[in-house]
């Protein structure tokens, strides 16, 4: 699954997390999308195991380099306007609707970093089903 093609906007947080919920989608879907793809004992002969193993391996990387980018991006998008609202809020000290924006951001980005780590959780879980399902048929090159 490839990343939408929309440019991304890091400012809506719930947009934000449905996106990365549509692009984890295929590591949601790894179980039943392996078991309907790779052949069982009895239908090996018809069906190119490696080469399926081979094509689904790339297709997760794909997906966990886009996601990872994305929430990196939007980290780094966040990061800056955080530190930017902290330069303006230790020139005014009073203003009051400044600092409540500044505590939005601040929560937001805590928000995306916590993605950080759901993704790596979503990535072992589907790294570890997809190497009990391939391992037999295809062996990913080492350096990656």
């Amino acid at each position: 699954m490839a990343a939408p093609s929309a440019a991304l906007s890091c400012e809506d947080f719930a947009e934000f997390q449905e996106l990365l919920r549509v692009m984890r989608t295929i590591d949601d879907r790894i179980v039943h999308e392996l078991n309907s793809k790779l052949p069982t004992a009895s239908f090996e002969g018809r069906i190119d195991a490696s080469q399926t193993c081979k094509q689904f391996y790339q297709s997760l990387l794909e997906a966990h380099a886009s996601r990872e980018r994305i929430i990196k991006g939007c980290i780094a998008q966040t990061s800056s306007v955080v530190k930017t609202l902290q330069e303006e809020r230790a020139k005014s000290l009073e203003d009051l609707a400044l600092l409540k924006k500044l505590r939005k951001e601040q929560t937001k980005l805590k928000l995306m970093q916590s993605e950080l780590n759901v993704e790596e959780v979503v990535n072992d879980r589907s790294w570890k089903v997809f190497n009990e399902r391939c391992r037999l048929h295809y062996k990913p090159p080492t350096s990656q």
